[in-house]
């Protein structure tokens, strides 16, 4: 990988020390020669990326990137978060669409590096730097001009378009993340483009079943009209059904749903046929809207059986908790948290109907370490639709990651799980999380070598599956 020219001196006179190559590897020298020999085993394997919110139209139209602030602070929350958390007013970095001087808003980045220490986002944020730009400069207040024009540079040249970098990272499958109704002509150019990779669409239709989104009922007018159905309940589920085949003919293979909480309710026909008509006038009241929604979450379900799509489920997570920040910026701008989660209560009127259904695959993503052994890896250990949903958001970091290992492998194995999930829009970061990925399983496999637990040969077996056999296997790829 090219690098730029170190600069002479800088104003703080420090640059910043060479990358480890046993980076979060584990510290005691037998075990950590023993990762290091598995880490190398997959290090250069091809990148699969079954969910994720890279938006197509930057792959269709190879969209340049702007400048530094807008590819590594404004539209990533895991910085921006941390940012305001300091002190720094999100306007000022470019949330909910405010105008900025992008220069101004690094400096203030590149001022608060302190606040990252320790963090994956700053792990992340220095592979970026490093490994992607070619950055062998340390960012601090006094260098944030000197990297933020470096940057710059890079950013104008064609290798540091989305098509080439997309290349350069060896991804094999990148899974983008879009609404129902989208016409998927971003898709289409692609295909028809010629360009190697795969980029695949998922089925996101949280606005379409969730009475409870501002939308709802102008969204559900839209969905019955574009598909010409009537407004019942039926119509309702045809009209899904048709977006879901609109889908799948553009290569998806998976439907997503970002819920809070994963309750599902089995309904008879007429009983739900009724719900969904107080539904749609808003005459419910919040626990039918709620019986609504785990009744969706079932149906959801129902068609993933029938038409193959994998379910993958996102729950736990209490969106919008600052009211203020949402009115002023929108949705996505840091301040979405975990809750406690119930999955085994929640999602057994689904499993009784379709959880033996050896085609149907479910995958469980939690936000909620605390049901990783006591409920997610129990459940995939008995359920064959059942999947464990790799590490997310607030624990794709390498020691929740360790966490997680420890957590689900003893009842699970490694075979029920999904392969890491990058789950990111920061383009950029999408080689530094799978190789964090990688490193973190390396290290927990050295140590189950080292413990007479597995052999070293299991141990390539298992790395060499799950950074590429394994989620294909899952999201049917």
């Amino acid at each position: 990988m090219s690098t730029l020219t170190p600069l002479a001196a800088t104003p703080d006179g420090t640059l910043p020390e060479p990358r480890d190559p046993y980076r979060l590897l584990p510290g005691d020298r037998r075990t950590r020669d023993i990762a290091h020999a598995l880490y190398e085993r997959v290090a250069t394997a091809p990148i699969v990326s079954p969910h994720g919110h890279v938006p197509a139209e930057w792959i269709a139209r190879d969209i340049p990137f702007s400048d530094p602030t807008a590819l590594l602070v404004t539209h990533d929350h895991y910085v921006t978060r941390l940012l305001h958390a300091s002190g720094i007013d999100l306007a000022e970095l470019g949330a909910g669409g405010h105008r900025i001087d992008p220069r101004a808003a690094w400096r203030l980045f590149a001022e608060r590096q302190a606040v990252f220490a320790g963090t994956a986002t700053g792990y992340w944020i220095d592979e970026e730097l490093r490994n992607v730009l070619g950055i062998d400069l340390a960012l601090s207040a006094e260098t944030a001009d000197a990297v933020y024009d470096r940057i710059q540079e890079k950013l104008d040249t064609p290798g540091f378009r989305p098509r080439a970098l997309f290349e350069r990272f060896g991804i094999e499958v990148l899974a983008t993340t879009d609404d129902p109704l989208d016409d998927l002509r971003f898709h289409d150019e692609i295909a028809a483009s010629g360009f190697p990779g795969r980029v695949l669409p998922t089925f996101r239709p949280d606005r379409y079943l969730d009475p409870d989104s501002a939308t709802f009922a102008d969204d559900v007018a839209r969905l019955l009209a574009g598909e010409g159905q009537a407004t019942s309940f039926r119509g309702y589920l045809t009209a899904l059904e048709a977006r879901r085949a609109h889908f799948i003919r553009h290569g998806a293979t998976s439907a997503d749903h970002g819920i809070e909480d994963p309750a599902t309710v089995d309904l008879a026909d007429g009983e739900a046929a009724q719900l969904f008509q107080r539904v749609l006038s808003g005459r419910a009241d919040a626990a039918e809207r709620q019986t609504f929604r785990g009744h969706m979450l079932l149906q959801m379900a129902r068609m993933s059986v029938e038409d193959g799509l994998v379910m993958t489920v996102h729950a736990g997570v209490i969106r919008n908790h600052s009211t203020a920040t949402f009115e002023r910026f929108g949705a996505d701008t840091g301040h979405d948290f975990p809750r406690r989660t119930d999955f085994v209560r929640g999602l057994r009127p689904l499993l009784e109907r379709f959880g033996l259904e050896k085609s149907f695959h479910l995958v469980l993503f939690t936000v909620d370490e605390t049901v990783y052994s006591r409920e997610i890896a129990p459940m995939a250990s008995f359920y064959p639709s059942v999947y464990i949903g790799a590490p997310w958001w607030f624990l794709d970091a390498p020691d929740a990651m360790a966490r997680f290992r420890s957590a689900v492998t003893e009842s699970a194995g490694f075979s029920r799980g999904s392969g890491f999930i990058d789950d990111t829009r920061a383009f950029l970061s999408i080689p530094a999380r799978h190789d964090t990925a990688r490193r973190a399983d390396a290290g927990f496999l050295a140590r189950l070598v080292r413990e007479g637990r597995i052999t070293e040969a299991t141990a390539g077996k298992v790395i060499d599956d799950i950074v590429g056999p394994q989620p294909k296997r899952v999201f049917k790829l």
